[in-house]
């Protein structure tokens, strides 16, 4: 039985196969993941949240480790993470995106409150 990621907020569905990272999912899929140490687990930029309700493999304890108790919260780290069915991920808006939108979200109540 092959996986199925989709990622959000884009809505873009690769299928894999169980096993794959996230990180592998969304490079074949050509979504950005953010990473500097290439999928090992050392830099913890490629954090994801998962959707409750997606069917990964269960979190092996150097992820754990590195998340801190973030799992609980659904956050994972894309290069660890792997598909085991059907998943639901999250991408974080890179952060001169977020930057960037954060501050059109603060003129627009800005220019409301003008008017």
């Amino acid at each position: 039985m092959d996986g199925e990621v989709t990622f959000w907020p884009s809505g873009r569905k690769i299928k894999v196969k169980p096993g794959t990272t996230l990180l592998d999912a969304a490079r074949r899929a050509n979504i950005p993941i953010r990473t500097r140490c290439g999928g090992k687990a050392a830099c913890f930029m490629c954090k994801v949240t998962v959707r409750p309700g997606s069917e990964l493999q269960p979190i092996e304890d150097n992820e754990r480790r590195k998340l801190s108790g973030l799992d609980g919260d659904h956050i994972r780290l894309s290069c660890q993470a792997r598909v085991a069915g059907k998943v639901d991920v999250e991408i974080p808006l890179d952060p001169l995106r977020a930057a960037v939108a954060r501050q059109l979200a603060r003129q627009a109540e800005e220019d409301d409150r003008l008017w």
